[in-house]
């Protein structure tokens, strides 16, 4: 198999800046940022609606690197396409 890379070695890793996004929601990982009660929206303490609006910010993000990368043309690996028969098998052979 031939590659692009120095060393010959192949991935099947694709490296998209939009992917960055998708680290956004591990803000919530970082505990003191918000561990503390306010401000309070709707008499909910900051602790508690911080980590709702992470999750709706996770949400978004997934939409946005869904939405910007689906299109994207992935290369098909190097050599003979894959059999199907082989692919049904699996590694039971």
């Amino acid at each position: 198999m031939s590659s692009d890379k120095p060393g010959g070695r192949t991935t099947g890793l694709v490296f998209n800046p939009w992917n960055l996004l998708l680290l956004l929601p591990f803000i919530v990982l970082f505990t003191p940022i918000y561990n503390r009660t306010s401000p309070e929206l709707f008499g909910m303490p900051f602790f508690y609606w911080f980590q709702f609006a992470v999750i709706l910010v996770g949400v978004l993000a997934t939409i946005v690197v869904y939405r910007m990368t689906r299109k994207t043309p992935v290369r098909p690996a190097p050599g003979e396409p894959a059999d199907v028969d082989r692919l049904d098998e699996g590694s039971a052979e």
